[in-house]
């Protein structure tokens, strides 16, 4: 039997990691991707999540293996949202989510050692509950916000904000399993 490729994971993201290990996958190294994130003027949320997975396996050389990249986006209608960097944004962000629906785009790509690119992408429905003040206050309390695209942390206590979701939960949390087990398959990883 052929050994698998082996796979670099082009994120940091502890996230990330855990759900690949959710398809008994193991990264023979994981080094996070030094990008520039901004949006280019007029962009949409789609093509963006897409141009950043992208651009993230390709600012991780490697001749020998296969690199993983993966870039979550939560948008409001064209609005791409931040990923909140201080309570002031985490605030505005979930303020805009309350009560309303939003799409949360989750693009995966793969770079084999020949320069090949196969990518993914994943477009997920969230509609949060209408929030109060206090419950607002009291998520941003736990501070899970950190860091997070839209001010949330879908796989912690902002679930339980959540009225309902249709897509995929685990592109909503940041690596679309479907898609990345359809990557990888394709590819010649056992999965």
């Amino acid at each position: 039997m052929a050994q698998a490729p082996a796979l670099i994971l082009a994120s940091a993201s502890a996230r990330r990691q855990a759900l690949l290990a959710r398809l008994g996958i193991a990264p023979a190294a994981i080094i996070g991707a030094d990008i520039d994130e901004t949006p280019h003027a007029g962009e949409l949320p789609r093509a963006y999540a897409v141009r950043m997975a992208r651009e993230k396996a390709g600012a991780v050389p490697s001749p020998d293996a296969h690199v993983l990249a993966g870039d979550t986006v939560v948008a409001l209608g064209r609005r791409i949202m931040p990923k909140a960097e201080d309570e002031g944004c985490a605030r505005q962000c979930l303020a805009l989510l309350s009560g309303r629906r939003h799409r949360v785009f989750s693009a995966v790509a793969l770079l084999a050692p020949d320069g090949r690119l196969r990518e993914r992408l994943s477009e997920t429905v969230v509609r949060f509950k209408p929030l109060s003040g206090q419950e607002i206050d009291a998520y941003l309390a736990a501070g899970e916000w950190h860091g997070k695209a839209g001010g949330y942390a879908i796989q912690g206590r902002a679930e339980a904000l959540i009225a309902w979701i249709a897509g995929s939960h685990s592109a909503v949390v940041g690596l679309p399993l479907f898609e990345t087990r359809a990557l990888l398959g394709a590819a010649g990883f056992p999965v």
